[in-house]
């Protein structure tokens, strides 16, 4: 009998909305999930005691404080280490987003969510956002995180979302990559991809459609406006983009050099 998957996430909430929500959402994750492990950041921790406190002594989480001055692609790498040196080499793992979780698991493509997550067989699997999804999304995400595919599909030919939201893999799969994520930053999860190219495979997915309106209980189209409107919005955006590409541009550089 194969093992249930565990699911993987960092959490930085110190408002608690977040938290709010997967306590809602957790007897949805425990039917699909045998565990979760958790890296809350430590200023997470200190405004949110009383809810930290109710996730740890849930035995289904396995919680991790993330020092404050780590960088954000330490903190992942952190989590990520000692999720595959926890599970058995054969446990898949899920790898996501809380925010995202709680939509796919309230949003209108929940039951399809479900049956993705138990259909996992082949790993390496990249969920991507589906045309649908990405229609959903303010219209500076989609220019800005479309670089980086377009640049990514220049080098390797196929159509990436290198910004990932949710990628499946195994415990052994995922320790033998981590050796080769060197960034302290988000460009981290475009590494990634990259170490796993050759076995890499893709589906795209309604259920990462934007979860910000549901999370934070705006009305879809006015949120999606302001944040379009919003010149902090894709700085803040164009920011980790910058990162990623560099990503690739020296892998380019390499698959060069090699040739």
């Amino acid at each position: 009998m194969s093992l249930q998957p565990a699911v993987v996430f960092p959490c930085h909430d110190p408002d608690g909305i977040t938290l709010s929500w997967l306590e809602t959402i957790l007897p949805q994750l425990k039917s699909l999930f045998a565990s979760a492990f958790v890296s809350v950041t430590e200023s997470t921790v200190t405004a949110q005691v009383q809810r930290v406190a109710r996730l740890q002594t849930e035995a289904f989480f396995s919680l991790s404080v993330a020092p404050h001055d780590a960088p954000v692609g330490v903190q992942f790498c952190d989590l990520y280490r000692r999720a595959a040196n926890s599970c058995p080499a054969d446990q898949v793992l899920h790898l996501c987003f809380p925010d995202r979780l709680v939509y796919a698991l309230l949003g209108p493509q929940r039951e399809a969510f479900c049956v993705d997550v138990k259909s996992v067989v082949d790993t390496p699997l990249l969920f991507q956002r589906s045309a649908a999804a990405w229609a959903t999304h303010p219209r500076n995400y989609g220019v800005a995180e479309g670089l980086i595919t377009q640049l990514g599909e220049l080098i390797l030919g196929r159509s990436l979302d290198f910004s990932w939201c949710h990628l499946a893999l195994t415990a052994q799969q995922l320790r033998e990559i981590l050796p080769y994520v060197k960034a302290h930053d988000m460009a981290i999860l475009c590494e990634m991809i990259l170490a796993l190219r050759q076995s890499l495979q893709a589906r795209d997915v309604d259920w990462l459609a934007w979860e910000d309106p549901l999370v934070l209980r705006r009305e879809p189209d006015q949120l999606k406006r302001e944040r379009e409107r919003s010149v902090a919005e894709t700085k803040k955006r164009l920011g980790y983009v910058q990162s990623m590409l560099q990503v690739l541009f020296d892998f380019a550089r390499q698959l060069e050099e090699e040739q």
